[in-house]
């Protein structure tokens, strides 16, 4: 599989890694948006949104507690944002399901 989000899971491509378990990897993302702006990705590949069932719908539980682990950690006590893009149209351009965790400043919306 051509996947760069595996490829950084599987650790043949660098990646600033701030949090891995068994389920999910966070890591920085290379064009940041916010002074704090990392990507949470599962490990299994899903494609998009539109891939998420009865089998992996935990997965995408734990994206959000360790957003919720890393919001800490990382000091954004004043809010954050987690985003998900799917599909060409919602601005996704890496096919594998992804969450950007924005925070370090005043998330403006739209965004901005």
């Amino acid at each position: 599989m051509d996947c760069i989000f595996c490829k950084i899971i599987n650790k043949e491509i660098p990646s600033e890694i701030v949090y891995e378990d068994e389920r999910v990897v966070a890591f920085k993302d290379t064009s940041p948006q916010a002074p704090i702006h990392f990507l949470i990705v599962p490990r299994e590949h899903i494609e998009s949104n539109d891939e998420v069932d009865e089998n992996n719908y935990e997965t995408i539980g734990q994206v959000f507690l360790v957003g919720k682990k890393l919001a800490k950690e990382y000091g954004l006590s004043k809010g954050y944002r987690i985003v998900n893009n799917c599909k060409a149209d919602g601005g996704q351009t890496v096919n594998h399901i992804h969450f950007h965790l924005m925070g370090g400043r005043n998330m403006l919306w739209p965004p901005g």
